[in-house]
């Protein structure tokens, strides 16, 4: 086996320092303000907004990491192996929690308008929130099991990998974390153009918030897939090349590419809020007219 001293470039560091400062203050301003907004301005829950609800937690978690993944990419980790443990536990649980959480509110949409009264009696607030407990529940023993297997010596950097041997398990974090939630939301994602594309347009009202509503899909679908697939593609990579002994040189570029896509991933949690805030009341009144159709 290879080792190698990878240390972070100079260039990483000041692309860090200029993007997870405004990722910071605006991610959790954007998730504070929604959560002020769910439990104080909306009237009435649906299991929509649980999800919402949920996706929001998940995101703020992860947002409250990237002080910590700054200090890591500017100074030697000297904070203890303990809490960068923890703090890459966090980071883990709550990513792919909004991952899951995305697919979810992607299948609430896609029951709503394709199967309005299925809708009914499939989702309620009891089930939404049952729902996100599992989940939580899933990830935090995936998490569990993930620092087991990690090495346990003192740490001089922290949010990357401190051992070149190949992750075991990234292929199913990979594949069941990330690429198995693509093909579901790929797939409501579609269905649900198509049927709000198909419906009869009564007047132009009615066109206008239709075109809206596939606007929004659309532009979340492009969002999940530009935050996540270039990191769980880096992942892929940095296993290939370690389960092949690949050069440092190859190393290093890999993990400098990890790094980079780390952050294009980390902006999901600004973009989330804003998305799915004006989501919310698009697609409840693309459903009222589904139904009355």
């Amino acid at each position: 086996m290879i080792f190698c001293n990878i240390t972070p470039q100079p260039s990483l560091q000041t692309f860090s320092l200029i993007s997870y400062i405004p990722l910071f203050f605006f991610g959790f301003t954007c998730n504070v303000l929604a959560i002020w907004v769910f439990c104080f301005k909306l009237k009435k829950w649906t299991e929509t907004t649980v999800f919402m609800m949920n996706l929001v937690i998940a995101d703020i978690l992860v947002i409250l990491t990237f002080p910590f993944r700054l200090y890591s990419h500017l100074h030697i980790w000297d904070l203890g192996s303990g809490l960068c443990k923890s703090l890459m536990s966090s980071y883990f649980v709550n990513t792919y929690m909004s991952i899951f959480t995305i697919t979810a509110i992607a299948f609430d949409r896609y029951l709503a308008i394709r199967h309005p009264l299925k809708h009914k009696g499939w989702m309620s607030l009891v089930k939404a929130s049952a729902m996100c407990c599992i989940l939580w529940i899933i990830f935090i023993i995936a998490s569990i099991l993930r620092i087991l297997q990690s090495t346990d010596h003192t740490l001089y950097v922290c949010f990357q990998k401190d051992s070149k041997e190949p992750f075991n398990m990234t292929l199913i974090f990979v594949v069941g974390g990330f690429f198995l939630p693509l093909i579901l939301i790929s797939f409501c994602t579609g269905k649900i153009v198509m049927t709000l594309c198909d419906k009869e347009i009564l007047d132009t009202r009615e066109q206008y918030s239709t075109k809206k509503a596939v606007n929004i899909v659309i532009s979340n679908f492009v969002i999940f897939v530009v935050c996540f697939l270039p990191i769980h593609v880096g992942y892929t990579i940095r296993f290939v090349a370690e389960s092949f002994n690949a050069s440092c040189y190859t190393l290093e570029q890999v993990d400098f590419f990890v790094h980079v896509a780390t952050i294009i991933a980390n902006s999901n949690c600004v973009l989330d809020s804003l998305c799915y805030y004006f989501a919310a009341s698009e697609f409840r009144k693309a459903l009222s007219r589904q139904k009355f159709t």
